[in-house]
């Protein structure tokens, strides 16, 4: 029988401004990767967050980025391996008090945005978040892009490995992901991304933009809560999977499957 985690990027509203529709996602999801409030958050959207995934029997996950709160984490800084495993560590033991708090555990670690992007792709830089996630402690689970330095990292540490695929997002032949400034980087037809996913947990198939198979079978699937179709989406691929008798199950359930 198969089964897959569903995760999405919650906890990024700021102060008065309200990003995203984390409630409404929460209910389709099995994890919750929250803000550390470098990209986006604040103690208290980072406390909520918990608090609501807790009471949504949800797993929590820390989502460090980079020192950006302008750019979202989306832009490529130039910082050092030393830089990223400081800030990763920061955060993620904001993430373990807010927990602790609230009678949680922390489950995974997957890094946001450019950090994410750039470590994929830089192996000094996936050591260093890898090694960050070691150090923190509660063997936490680094979730990263399939086929990426972030396994190759893991493995090097010993570090527990999640592999992380995207519903909504285009995949290019390097098994990357199709920059969103790029036409066709994200995929708002909802019945084509719940189809993706069933390919790619039953098959260990996706389709690149330019109609490659790149071979991946996740142990999690990316819901992202901040598009206008967050909602309806999640849903429908959540009742699809179920459909298809796939279970729906925390990330570290699904490792020990």
């Amino acid at each position: 029988m198969f089964s897959v985690d569903l995760n999405s990027d919650l906890g990024e509203s700021f102060g008065t401004y309200v990003l995203g529709h984390d409630r409404d996602v929460m209910k389709s999801i099995s994890s919750a990767n929250i803000a550390c409030g470098f990209h986006a958050g604040d103690p208290q959207v980072m406390l909520k967050t918990v608090e609501e995934a807790v009471n949504s029997n949800v797993a929590v996950g820390a989502h460090p980025g980079y020192p950006d709160l302008m750019g979202f984490g989306r832009r490529n800084m130039a910082c050092s391996a030393d830089e990223v495993y400081a800030y990763c560590l920061y955060q993620v033991g904001a993430i373990q008090a807010a927990c602790k708090a609230r009678r949680a555990s922390l489950q995974h670690v997957k890094p946001h945005g450019a950090m994410y992007n750039q470590a994929a792709k830089d192996l000094s830089l996936a050591e260093a978040i890898a090694q960050a996630v070691k150090d923190a402690g509660d063997d936490l689970i680094l979730l990263g892009l399939a086929n990426s330095s972030f396994e190759k990292a893991a493995n090097k540490l010993d570090v527990p490995f999640a592999i992380e695929a995207f519903a909504d997002r285009a995949y290019q032949a390097d098994g990357s992901l199709v920059p969103r400034k790029q036409p066709g980087a994200v995929i708002h037809d909802i019945e084509i991304a719940a189809k993706r996913v069933i390919k790619m947990v039953t098959e260990g198939a996706i389709e690149a933009i330019d109609g490659t198979t790149i071979h991946l079978r996740p142990h999690s699937i990316c819901l992202h809560g901040d598009t206008p179709s967050a909602v309806a989406m999640a849903a429908s691929i959540r009742e699809t999977l179920l459909k298809e008798g796939i279970a729906i199950r925390s990330i570290r359930e699904v490792l020990r499957a």
